[in-house]
């Protein structure tokens, strides 16, 4: 059991028997009533997001989240096979799991498992990963007043839209949250 009061970004709670992640939060002292927190959740199983008022100060349920790095093996042909680097335990995860996670994920690549009694929630990975282009046209700079992009297509076979100067072979910073091109990777 945590207060409201404590409540942080990435934390589970257990609202109406279903676990929630809170995503933002804010809390609100108006000039006249009781304070209260506003609060952004999503549906850890279905990634539903929900916004909530909860008053403050009180208390509400937090699930057990076991948070494991686990290194990402191979994909069999259904699911993701994972790796306890310390066990050398292998889990099987859903593809309904993995979610976007997997336009990301190279074989041999850390990511952090979370699970609650044995079942896996969530895949958490870097803010940023590194991926080869594996094609992309030719960028061509025409007459134009912006800065131009380009699809290219990226080792997982992940599409990014990239600056023009972007070539075949190059290596990539994409953000694991948007799916966003950073930077190309220092050599």
């Amino acid at each position: 059991m945590a207060s409201t009061n404590e409540l942080k970004n990435g934390m589970i709670l257990v609202l109406d028997k279903q676990m929630w992640q809170v995503v933002e939060f804010q809390h609100v002292k108006p000039g006249k009533g009781p304070a209260f927190v506003r609060t952004k959740l999503k549906n850890v199983m279905t990634g539903k997001t929900i916004d909530r008022t909860l008053n403050a100060g009180v208390k509400v349920e937090t699930a057990t989240i076991d948070r494991r790095e686990m290194q990402y093996l191979y994909n069999d042909g259904t699911d993701y096979i994972f790796m306890d680097k310390d066990t050398f335990e292998q889990i099987p995860v859903s593809p309904e799991t993995v979610g976007d996670a997997s336009h990301f994920l190279l074989e041999n690549n850390n990511a952090t498992v979370a699970s609650n009694d044995g079942r896996v929630l969530f895949i958490e990975l870097p803010a940023s990963v590194e991926l080869k282009v594996t094609h992309t046209e030719p960028g061509l700079q025409g007459n134009r007043s912006n800065a131009g992009t380009k699809p290219a297509t990226v080792e997982t076979g992940y599409e990014v839209q990239v600056p023009l100067f972007v070539n075949e072979g190059d290596v990539l910073k994409v953000d694991t949250r948007t799916g966003e091109y950073i930077s190309r990777a220092n050599d």
